[in-house]
């Protein structure tokens, strides 16, 4: 992945955070590790981006 298909994919990953905690709020999702396991992600799409930069 490029630096800047990494910085596309946590703007998506984001995105699909902010759906899944208001789709959470309003009805408790099937699975709400979905949240958690994305978070993550996001974490370790940071994390690559700041090594890239580094």
């Amino acid at each position: 992945m490029t630096t800047e298909e990494v910085r596309e994919r946590i703007e998506g990953e984001k995105s699909n955070l902010n759906k899944y905690r208001i789709n959470h709020s309003i009805s408790p999702l099937e699975t709400p590790l979905v949240i958690r396991s994305t978070r993550r992600t996001i974490a370790r799409l940071n994390t690559e981006l700041r090594s890239r930069q580094k």
